[in-house]
C-alpha cells in the first residue's frame, strides 16, 4: 500500500512558475490514493500571486494550503514551518519553478522506500534526477554525488547527501533528527540534516526512475558574493558540527580559496567571514558522527574535506 505524500514548496516572485507546478501537479496519476496535501509557503514575495491563490480556490481537490510569510524566513526555516504541519507520511520537497515529466511520477515516488534496495538499507530520504526545462540535460548540480562520472550511469545508489530542490523523506526521520538548523538562511542546510539522518542510521539514496524538469538555466544561478559568504560559513559550520577537527580545517581553508577566486574583491566580506570561522569552535557544539556513520560516508565515496 503506497504512502500518502505531502507535497511542501516554497515560493518567491515565480507565480507564473508555480501555477504552472500546479497545473502540472494536478494531471499525476491517481492522486486520491498517493495525495495527502499540496502546503505552499510565499515567502514574503513582492509579486502578484492572485493567479495562483484563484487556480488553489478552483481546485479543492488538491487539497492546497496557501500560506503567506511577513517575512523571507529563508530555505530552512521555510521547509521546517511547513514540516512541521504536514500530516503525510512521506514528505515531497519541490522548488517552485520545476515540473514532473511522467504522469506516474508521483506514484512512482510513492512506493520508492518500498524497493528492496532502499528498504533494506533503512533508507531515510531520496534524491530524483533533475534535468534542465528547456533542454532535458541532466542538472549536474543537483545530482547528490560529487563523483558525477562515476555515479551517472547507475539506476540508484547510496549517497552522502540529498538535493534541497527534489527530494522525498519519510516522515518519522524528522521526529528522530530534528529540524534543518534555523541558522542557516542560505545554503548548506541540507549537509547539517544529512549528517543527523546518517548518524540516526538512516541512509540516503538516488533514483532515476522519475525525472522533474527544472527552469535553471545551464548555466547555473551564480551566487552573489554575500550568498558565497554564507554557504563558506556555514559548510564550515557543518564540518565543525558533525566530522573530525581535520576536516573542520580543510574545508574552511579551501572555501577560503574559492571565495576570493570568485567573489573577485568584496574583501569586507572575506574578513567578516574569516572572522565567524574564527569564532565556530568558541560557539558551536560538536556532535561527531559516530564510526559507523564515518565508514559509511567513506563507502559511499563522500567528499568530506570541502
Amino acid at each position: 500500500m503506497n504512502k500518502r505524500i505531502s507535497i511542501l514548496i516554497i515560493t518567491y516572485n515565480r507565480p507564473a512558475d508555480l501555477l504552472e507546478l500546479l497545473v502540472n501537479l494536478g494531471t499525476q496519476l491517481h492522486l486520491n490514493t498517493v495525495l495527502q496535501e499540496i502546503l505552499i509557503l510565499n515567502n514574503a514575495s513582492t509579486d502578484d500571486y492572485s493567479d495562483v491563490t484563484n487556480y488553489i480556490a478552483a481546485n479543492p481537490q488538491l487539497n492546497i494550503t496557501y500560506i503567506w510569510s511577513d517575512e523571507n524566513l529563508g530555505v530552512a526555516r521555510g521547509r521546517n514551518r511547513l514540516m512541521q504541519i504536514a500530516t503525510g507520511e512521506l514528505l515531497l520537497s519541490l522548488d517552485d519553478d520545476m515540473v514532473f515529466t511522467a504522469a506516474d511520477d508521483l506514484v512512482k515516488l510513492a512506493s520508492l522506500f518500498d524497493e528492496p534496495f532502499f528498504k533494506a538499507a533503512n533508507t531515510g530520504i531520496i534524491t530524483f534526477g533533475v534535468v534542465y526545462y528547456d533542454t532535458r540535460e541532466v542538472q549536474v548540480t543537483a545530482f547528490p554525488h560529487k563523483k558525477y562520472d562515476k555515479y551517472a550511469a547507475l539506476p540508484r545508489f547510496h549517497t552522502a547527501y540529498f538535493a534541497g530542490g527534489a527530494h522525498i523523506m519519510l516522515a518519522e526521520v524528522i521526529t528522530k533528527t530534528g529540524l534543518y538548523p534555523t541558522d542557516f538562511h542560505y545554503g548548506m542546510e541540507e549537509y547539517d540534516l544529512s549528517y543527523r539522518i546518517l548518524n540516526a542510521g538512516y541512509t540516503i539514496g538516488y533514483d532515476n526512475a522519475v525525472t522533474v524538469a527544472h527552469k535553471e538555466s545551464p548555466l547555473g544561478r551564480q551566487p552573489s558574493y554575500k550568498k558565497l559568504q554564507m554557504q563558506w560559513v556555514n559548510k564550515s559550520k557543518v564540518a565543525w558540527r558533525y566530522l573530525p577537527f581535520r576536516y573542520f580545517l580543510t574545508t574552511s581553508f579551501s572555501w577560503a580559496i574559492q571565495y576570493i577566486r570568485t567573489a573577485r574583491g568584496n574583501w569586507g566580506a572575506f574578513f567578516a567571514a574569516i572572522v565567524q570561522i574564527l569564532r565556530i569552535p568558541f560557539t558551536e557544539k560538536r556532535t561527531v558522527v559516530s564510526k559507523t556513520t564515518l565508514a559509511y560516508l567513506k563507502k559511499v565515496e563522500a567528499r568530506l574535506k570541502y
